[in-house]
Protein backbone atom coordinates (compact mmCIF):
# COMPACT_ATOMS: atom_id res chain seq x y z
CA UNK A 1 0.00 0.00 0.00
CA UNK A 2 2.82 2.24 1.16
CA UNK A 3 4.01 1.80 -2.11
CA UNK A 4 1.13 2.18 -4.21
CA UNK A 5 1.42 6.04 -2.64
CA UNK A 6 4.68 6.43 -3.61
CA UNK A 7 4.02 5.69 -7.02
CA UNK A 8 0.77 8.15 -6.94
CA UNK A 9 3.15 10.85 -5.44
CA UNK A 10 5.81 10.13 -7.94
CA UNK A 11 3.50 10.76 -10.96
CA UNK A 12 1.77 14.05 -9.42
CA UNK A 13 5.05 15.34 -9.29
CA UNK A 14 7.08 13.68 -12.67
CA UNK A 15 6.85 16.14 -15.87
CA UNK A 16 8.90 14.57 -17.86
CA UNK A 17 7.16 11.78 -20.51
CA UNK A 18 10.37 9.56 -20.06
CA UNK A 19 9.37 8.71 -16.80
CA UNK A 20 6.46 8.89 -16.94
CA UNK A 21 6.69 5.48 -19.01
CA UNK A 22 8.87 4.05 -16.66
CA UNK A 23 6.36 3.79 -14.24
CA UNK A 24 4.56 0.94 -15.16
CA UNK A 25 7.74 -0.80 -15.14
CA UNK A 26 8.10 0.40 -11.50
CA UNK A 27 4.82 -0.43 -10.40
CA UNK A 28 4.87 -4.06 -12.02
CA UNK A 29 8.39 -4.34 -9.70
CA UNK A 30 6.86 -3.34 -6.78
CA UNK A 31 4.13 -5.64 -7.49
CA UNK A 32 6.72 -8.60 -7.64
CA UNK A 33 8.30 -7.33 -4.78
CA UNK A 34 4.91 -7.31 -2.60
CA UNK A 35 4.31 -10.92 -3.81
CA UNK A 36 8.20 -12.10 -3.28
CA UNK A 37 7.68 -10.16 -0.16
CA UNK A 38 4.88 -12.89 0.31
CA UNK A 39 6.17 -15.53 -0.48
CA UNK A 40 9.21 -14.54 2.03
CA UNK A 41 6.40 -14.37 4.93
CA UNK A 42 4.71 -17.70 3.66
CA UNK A 43 8.13 -19.21 3.88
CA UNK A 44 9.03 -17.68 7.29
CA UNK A 45 5.86 -18.37 8.68
CA UNK A 46 6.67 -22.34 7.70
CA UNK A 47 9.52 -22.26 8.84
CA UNK A 48 8.18 -21.03 12.24
CA UNK A 49 5.80 -24.04 12.64
CA UNK A 50 8.60 -26.18 11.48
CA UNK A 51 10.43 -24.51 14.63
CA UNK A 52 7.65 -24.47 16.67
CA UNK A 53 6.83 -27.91 16.27
CA UNK A 54 10.31 -29.43 16.59
CA UNK A 55 10.33 -26.71 20.10
CA UNK A 56 7.08 -28.78 21.36
CA UNK A 57 9.28 -31.75 20.49
CA UNK A 58 12.12 -30.79 22.38
CA UNK A 59 10.19 -29.80 25.09
CA UNK A 60 8.12 -33.28 25.09
CA UNK A 61 11.59 -34.73 25.48
CA UNK A 62 12.91 -32.45 28.70
CA UNK A 63 9.85 -32.99 30.14
CA UNK A 64 10.31 -36.80 29.85
CA UNK A 65 14.06 -36.22 30.85
CA UNK A 66 12.49 -34.76 33.62
CA UNK A 67 10.27 -37.18 34.95
CA UNK A 68 13.32 -39.29 34.25
CA UNK A 69 15.65 -37.33 36.77
CA UNK A 70 12.74 -36.93 39.42
CA UNK A 71 12.26 -40.77 39.74
CA UNK A 72 16.21 -41.18 39.41
CA UNK A 73 16.30 -38.72 42.03
CA UNK A 74 13.22 -40.34 44.31
CA UNK A 75 15.01 -44.01 43.72
CA UNK A 76 18.56 -42.08 44.38
CA UNK A 77 16.89 -40.62 47.79
CA UNK A 78 15.03 -44.55 48.95
CA UNK A 79 19.13 -45.98 48.17
CA UNK A 80 20.05 -43.69 50.42
CA UNK A 81 17.72 -43.72 53.02
CA UNK A 82 18.12 -47.57 52.65
CA UNK A 83 21.68 -47.57 53.04
CA UNK A 84 21.30 -45.47 56.17
CA UNK A 85 19.45 -48.15 57.75
CA UNK A 86 21.78 -50.56 56.96
CA UNK A 87 24.82 -48.79 57.92
CA UNK A 88 22.52 -48.45 61.47
CA UNK A 89 22.39 -51.93 61.08
CA UNK A 90 25.33 -53.10 59.89
CA UNK A 91 27.30 -50.61 63.21
CA UNK A 92 24.24 -52.93 65.37
CA UNK A 93 25.22 -56.09 64.41
CA UNK A 94 29.10 -55.22 64.81
CA UNK A 95 28.28 -53.89 68.31
CA UNK A 96 26.32 -57.27 68.74
CA UNK A 97 29.08 -59.23 67.42
CA UNK A 98 31.61 -57.47 69.53
CA UNK A 99 29.24 -58.31 72.59
CA UNK A 100 29.11 -61.82 71.75
CA UNK A 101 32.94 -62.10 71.43
CA UNK A 102 33.47 -60.18 74.95
CA UNK A 103 30.57 -63.08 76.21
CA UNK A 104 32.52 -65.79 74.30
CA UNK A 105 36.13 -64.46 76.08
CA UNK A 106 33.77 -64.52 79.54
CA UNK A 107 32.52 -67.66 79.31
CA UNK A 108 35.53 -69.27 78.44
CA UNK A 109 37.74 -67.83 80.86
CA UNK A 110 34.86 -69.02 83.12
CA UNK A 111 34.84 -72.92 81.56
CA UNK A 112 38.52 -72.83 82.51
CA UNK A 113 38.24 -71.84 85.72
CA UNK A 114 35.59 -73.75 86.49
CA UNK A 115 37.46 -77.41 84.71
CA UNK A 116 40.87 -75.65 86.79
CA UNK A 117 41.83 -78.70 89.23
CA UNK A 118 41.27 -78.20 93.61
CA UNK A 119 43.97 -80.05 95.40
CA UNK A 120 42.62 -80.04 99.21
CA UNK A 121 43.76 -81.51 102.45
CA UNK A 122 47.59 -80.74 102.20
CA UNK A 123 49.73 -82.65 104.52
CA UNK A 124 53.50 -83.21 104.46
CA UNK A 125 55.09 -85.66 107.13
CA UNK A 126 58.72 -86.27 107.98
CA UNK A 127 59.04 -90.22 108.16
CA UNK A 128 61.72 -91.33 109.91
CA UNK A 129 64.12 -94.83 109.22
CA UNK A 130 60.92 -97.28 110.05
CA UNK A 131 58.65 -95.09 107.96
CA UNK A 132 56.96 -93.85 111.23
CA UNK A 133 55.92 -90.55 111.15
CA UNK A 134 58.33 -87.88 113.04
CA UNK A 135 57.96 -84.22 114.37
CA UNK A 136 61.64 -83.29 114.12
CA UNK A 137 63.12 -83.03 111.29
CA UNK A 138 66.13 -84.29 112.31
CA UNK A 139 65.37 -87.57 112.19
CA UNK A 140 63.54 -87.25 109.04
CA UNK A 141 64.69 -89.67 106.03
CA UNK A 142 61.65 -89.26 103.75
CA UNK A 143 58.77 -86.45 103.20
CA UNK A 144 55.99 -87.77 102.44
CA UNK A 145 53.34 -85.54 100.71
CA UNK A 146 49.90 -86.10 100.10
CA UNK A 147 46.90 -84.48 99.46
CA UNK A 148 43.49 -84.85 96.91
CA UNK A 149 42.44 -83.85 94.43
CA UNK A 150 38.87 -82.71 94.07
CA UNK A 151 35.65 -83.55 92.27
CA UNK A 152 35.42 -81.72 89.35
CA UNK A 153 33.11 -83.01 86.11
CA UNK A 154 33.95 -79.65 83.86
CA UNK A 155 37.47 -80.80 84.09
CA UNK A 156 38.80 -82.94 81.02
CA UNK A 157 39.68 -86.68 82.33
CA UNK A 158 42.67 -88.60 81.28
CA UNK A 159 46.19 -88.32 82.62
CA UNK A 160 47.86 -85.15 84.33
CA UNK A 161 51.56 -84.73 85.28
CA UNK A 162 51.37 -83.25 89.41
CA UNK A 163 54.28 -81.49 90.64
CA UNK A 164 55.15 -81.18 94.32
CA UNK A 165 57.69 -78.39 95.37
CA UNK A 166 58.66 -78.12 99.02
CA UNK A 167 60.45 -74.93 99.71
CA UNK A 168 62.37 -75.15 103.42
CA UNK A 169 62.82 -72.11 105.54
CA UNK A 170 65.49 -70.80 104.10
CA UNK A 171 63.51 -70.00 100.79
CA UNK A 172 65.27 -72.76 99.00
CA UNK A 173 63.48 -75.55 97.02
CA UNK A 174 63.90 -79.35 97.55
CA UNK A 175 64.84 -80.29 94.48
CA UNK A 176 64.33 -83.49 92.88
CA UNK A 177 66.36 -82.67 89.26
CA UNK A 178 63.90 -81.36 87.21
CA UNK A 179 61.77 -78.16 85.97
CA UNK A 180 58.45 -77.53 84.79
CA UNK A 181 56.82 -74.46 83.38
CA UNK A 182 54.59 -72.10 85.29
CA UNK A 183 53.90 -68.68 84.49
CA UNK A 184 56.39 -67.49 81.16
CA UNK A 185 59.11 -69.16 83.09
CA UNK A 186 60.79 -72.64 85.11
CA UNK A 187 60.01 -73.40 88.36
CA UNK A 188 62.05 -76.31 90.08
CA UNK A 189 60.14 -79.04 91.56
CA UNK A 190 60.71 -81.14 94.59
CA UNK A 191 58.59 -84.52 93.45
CA UNK A 192 55.95 -85.27 90.70
CA UNK A 193 53.65 -87.91 89.79
CA UNK A 194 51.28 -88.90 86.94
CA UNK A 195 48.02 -89.78 88.00
CA UNK A 196 44.98 -90.90 85.85
CA UNK A 197 42.20 -88.45 86.61
CA UNK A 198 38.51 -89.56 85.85
CA UNK A 199 36.81 -86.02 87.25
CA UNK A 200 35.94 -87.84 90.71
CA UNK A 201 38.13 -87.11 93.91
CA UNK A 202 41.66 -88.62 93.59
CA UNK A 203 44.10 -89.34 96.61
CA UNK A 204 47.64 -88.68 95.60
CA UNK A 205 50.91 -89.43 97.64
CA UNK A 206 54.15 -88.46 96.73
CA UNK A 207 57.51 -89.08 98.85
CA UNK A 208 60.91 -87.27 98.36
CA UNK A 209 63.80 -88.89 99.53
CA UNK A 210 66.30 -86.90 102.37
CA UNK A 211 69.84 -86.41 101.34
CA UNK A 212 70.61 -83.36 103.45
CA UNK A 213 70.36 -81.45 106.66
CA UNK A 214 67.00 -80.42 106.89
CA UNK A 215 66.50 -76.99 109.65
CA UNK A 216 63.47 -76.69 111.57
CA UNK A 217 61.26 -73.83 110.63
CA UNK A 218 58.05 -73.29 108.01
CA UNK A 219 58.22 -74.96 105.26
CA UNK A 220 55.81 -74.17 102.19
CA UNK A 221 54.35 -76.98 99.87
CA UNK A 222 52.49 -75.86 96.38
CA UNK A 223 51.04 -77.85 94.28
CA UNK A 224 51.07 -77.38 90.80
CA UNK A 225 49.00 -78.94 87.65
CA UNK A 226 48.07 -77.82 83.58
CA UNK A 227 50.04 -74.71 84.25
CA UNK A 228 48.39 -73.96 87.82
CA UNK A 229 49.19 -73.50 91.20
CA UNK A 230 46.05 -75.84 92.27
CA UNK A 231 46.97 -75.76 96.14
CA UNK A 232 49.31 -74.47 98.72
CA UNK A 233 50.15 -74.82 102.30
CA UNK A 234 53.03 -74.04 105.20
CA UNK A 235 53.63 -76.39 108.25
CA UNK A 236 56.17 -75.69 111.37
CA UNK A 237 58.46 -78.57 112.64
CA UNK A 238 60.43 -79.13 115.54
CA UNK A 239 64.43 -79.43 115.26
Amino acid sequence: QRLGERCSEMISRLTNDSLIAQLPREQLRAQQLQEELKKVKADDAREIMRLKKELASVRAVLRDYIRQVDSLNRVNQNLRQENSQLSGRLEESHRVNQNLQVQRQQLTEKVTIAAQLDATAISMTPLNKRGKASKKMKDAKTLQVSFNISRNVTAENGQRTVYVRIQTPAGTVLNGGGTFPYENRQLEYSMKKVIEYSGEETAVVTYWQVGEFLEAGEYRVSIFADGNMIGSRTFNFEK
